[in-house]
């Protein structure tokens, strides 16, 4: 039997077994784990989830992107100053600015090649609201992302991007590097990512806009950053990775890593 005639995996006991095994795993994520998480998010965090002047939008996006867990995980402080790479049209990056409040401020970096391939050469209107009068938005190189005289940051937030910076041929050790060049000793990186099948490495970054977990890992410790924590409130073991998020049926499995500065 081919593997096409039932789907995505061969019609065999193993892959029945797997099959049963990831809805008990998800099953004990929906009764156990997911409402453990939801308890630990911190009342300030929530209450930046929740004001009232977030668009629409952005409150239909939260609900694959987890923000209050997401906020909770990185640590994010007021006063912090924080570095958003591959900010796009500023989703995560006035989230940030929320949480750092009128002490802090944010960096929100686009790569020219995204900046003007996908938003048209203009940045999000968003930008110009008072919310985020405590952000600074730069075009730059993802390999070089960091303006003259910015930082050091406390934290610097990789999210949903690092898999683009493969296809778009960006040099991911020089990017590496000056990721850990710019943080304060003892600063974090976090880093979310669409998860790639074992074996598939970088090789998806252009189609399913995936890319392996390990890959990430070995890249992130090459430059000397040290692997502190592992979030898992975007995992789907369900999740066949076969598709982009932008057309899945069904929640795309997503990793989420902290690393330190040393």
């Amino acid at each position: 039997m081919t593997q096409t005639e039932c789907g995505n995996y061969p019609c065999n006991r193993k892959h029945s077994w797997r099959a049963i095994c990831h809805r008990l795993i998800a099953i004990i994520f929906a009764i156990w784990i997911a409402p453990a998480m939801a308890a630990s998010i911190p009342d300030d965090v929530q209450a930046i989830v929740n004001s009232p002047d977030r668009s629409q939008a952005d409150r239909d996006t939260d609900k694959r992107r987890h923000p209050a867990e997401l906020l909770a995980f990185a640590g994010v402080k007021p006063g912090m100053s924080v570095l958003d790479v591959g900010t796009g049209r500023g989703y995560t990056a006035e989230l940030l600015a929320r949480a750092v409040g009128a002490n802090g401020s944010v960096v929100a970096q686009n790569d020219p090649i995204v900046f003007e391939k996908f938003l048209k050469g203009q940045w999000d209107p968003r930008f110009g609201t008072a919310v985020m009068r405590n952000v600074t938005p730069v075009v730059r190189a993802s390999d070089d992302p960091v303006p003259p005289a910015a930082g050091p940051f406390d934290l610097i937030t990789v999210v949903y991007v690092y898999h683009d910076t493969v296809w778009m041929g960006r040099d991911r050790k020089a990017m590496n590097q000056a990721f850990f060049n710019a943080l304060k000793p003892g600063g974090h990186l976090i880093l979310v990512d669409h998860a790639g099948n074992p074996g598939t490495g970088s090789t998806q970054t252009d189609t399913l806009h995936r890319i392996e977990e390990s890959v990430v890992k070995d890249e992130l410790a090459a430059a000397g950053f040290k692997l502190v924590d592992e979030a898992g409130f975007l995992r789907n073991p369900n999740d066949p990775r076969d598709a982009p998020f932008f057309k899945a049926t069904i929640p795309v499995d997503g990793f989420v890593l902290k690393y330190e500065k040393p």
